[in-house]
Parts: C-alpha cells; sequence; structure tokens
C-alpha cells in the first residue's frame, strides 16, 4: 500500500525526520514497531494514494563489475619500454664513441 503524508509532515509528533526516514521503501515495520494509537491507524485511510503493482517492481540483480584490462599506470605498452631499455644505452654508447672519435681526431 502507497500514503502519501507529506501533508502530515509538520504534524507528526515525533517529527518529520521519522517520515522522511521511511520513504521510497516498505514502511511496515517502521510504522508497526513504533505501536501507533488506533487514531494513527484510522488516519490512514486519509493519506491513502493505492496498491503498489508488484510486476513494475524490478527484480534485484547481483552486482557484477565489469571486466577491465590490466592497468599499466604510465600508459605505455610493454614493448615499447623493453625497446626503450635496449636502445638507449646503445645510443648513449654510440653517442660517447662519436663524441670520442670527434675530440680525438681533433686533437691529432
Amino acid at each position: 500500500q502507497v500514503y502519501n503524508v507529506t501533508k502530515f509532515l509538520e504534524d507528526h509528533p515525533g517529527g518529520d525526520d521519522v517520515l522522511l526516514s521511511s520513504t521510497a521503501k516498505d514502511a511496515t515495520d517502521d510504522f508497526e514497531d513504533v505501536g501507533h494509537s488506533s487514531t494513527a491507524r484510522a488516519m490512514l485511510d486519509e493519506y491513502y494514494v493505492g496498491d503498489i503493482d508488484m510486476a513494475t517492481i524490478p527484480a534485484r540483480t547481483k552486482y557484477a563489475p565489469p571486466k577491465q584490462p590490466h592497468y599499466n599506470q604510465d600508459k605505455t605498452p610493454e614493448f615499447i619500454i623493453k625497446i626503450l631499455q635496449f636502445l638507449v644505452p646503445l645510443a648513449i654508447l654510440g653517442l660517447a664513441v662519436a663524441i670520442r672519435m670527434y675530440t680525438k681526431s681533433e686533437s691529432a
């Protein structure tokens, strides 16, 4: 059953927080646990809207996180890293040899 108690928010003896904490859900247990008076139960008819069509409530599904590829923090493919690990020292060695040959030919 659905009740619209918006007009009763300010008059509720327990305050509007009590009603607001029970919105958009089945509040049967919340209502019954308090032990409302027969007067309060009679007021329900005034705020009654209708019944819920159970066919419109979606079925609960278990959450399964999407599969994600392995996270590479620096966004560089691994083969590029391996190539650079080989080429950078080779380039440094080539540069050192070239500088050595250039300085040796100038001093001769």
